[in-house]
């Protein structure tokens, strides 16, 4: 039975705390913290009962609500207002495009087709860099030669960690090197991402910065949110000038 069929057969009775919620969860999220659930309650991710004492209690459809929209964010690097119009389809028994119908659902799933949902950040990876790799497992991992990782190197779009080690981001990057590389680009051609990415990261430092200096678990959590939200505008924006650039070298105009 795929967890669709699991979480529509799943008995619908609010009996688990906030604890108990993230007992069932951290083990798949390991940064998952009280006050991040209380952040996805307040953005209206989730909505649990409560008790005539204020108490929260959650159903089995609760907690596979938040490990859609966990396993969304890690997975797809997905804002959470993009999540939110999923879960609306879902509620409304669609299934939004690129979701498997064996992620964890709530309550029931018909499969059908929704459109425009999915922004071109969805392949983009947060979760934190935790990969030791070599040299040659990173090359072979990537589909790289040797040389064309010491021009990534020397252009500064990668570099090996203390001890000579590669991680995630590493990888992520000569991954997408890699299959520019099948149109003839090389490192050098590349420089240009890596300046516009740094004059992001000044120019949107003014919105979080402001935002990291708050204590609590609820202001990280929304901190996290609005960077997410603007590498998916940003990446958003990016293709669509892209695109417009290249149509009109097709056309001829």
């Amino acid at each position: 039975m795929t967890s669709v069929s699991a979480a529509a057969n799943a008995s619908s009775t609010a009996t688990l705390t906030i604890g108990d919620v993230l007992g069932h969860l951290k083990v798949e999220f390991p940064d998952l913290t009280i006050s991040k659930i209380r952040f996805l309650e307040t953005e209206g991710l989730v909505q649990p009962e409560r008790t005539p004492s204020g108490y929260r209690k959650f159903s089995s459809g609760d907690v596979a609500r938040l490990r859609y929209v966990l396993s969304q964010q890690r997975d797809h690097y997905l804002p959470l207002r993009v999540i939110k119009d999923q879960l609306d389809a879902i509620d409304r028994g669609l299934v939004p495009p690129g979701t498997s119908t064996d992620s964890p659902r709530p309550a029931h799933v018909a499969v059908a087709s929704i459109q425009g949902n999915a922004p071109t950040a969805e392949h983009f990876r947060p979760a934190p860099a935790a990969m030791r790799l070599s040299k040659p497992e990173l090359l072979n991992a990537a589909g790289l030669r040797s040389d064309q990782l010491s021009e990534l190197e020397q252009f500064g779009l990668i570099s090996a960690k203390p001890g000579g080690h590669y991680d995630d981001d590493a990888l992520a990057v000569a991954k997408i090197v890699a299959d520019l590389a099948r149109f003839g680009l090389e490192g050098r051609h590349l420089r240009a991402f890596r300046t516009a990415a740094e004059r992001e990261v000044g120019l949107f430092s003014q919105v979080v910065g402001p935002m990291g200096q708050k204590r609590g678990g609820e202001a990280r959590a929304r901190a996290e949110e609005t960077v997410r939200e603007l590498a998916a505008l940003s990446v958003r924006l990016h293709a669509a000038l892209v695109q417009i650039g290249l149509r009109e070298v097709v056309s001829g105009s």
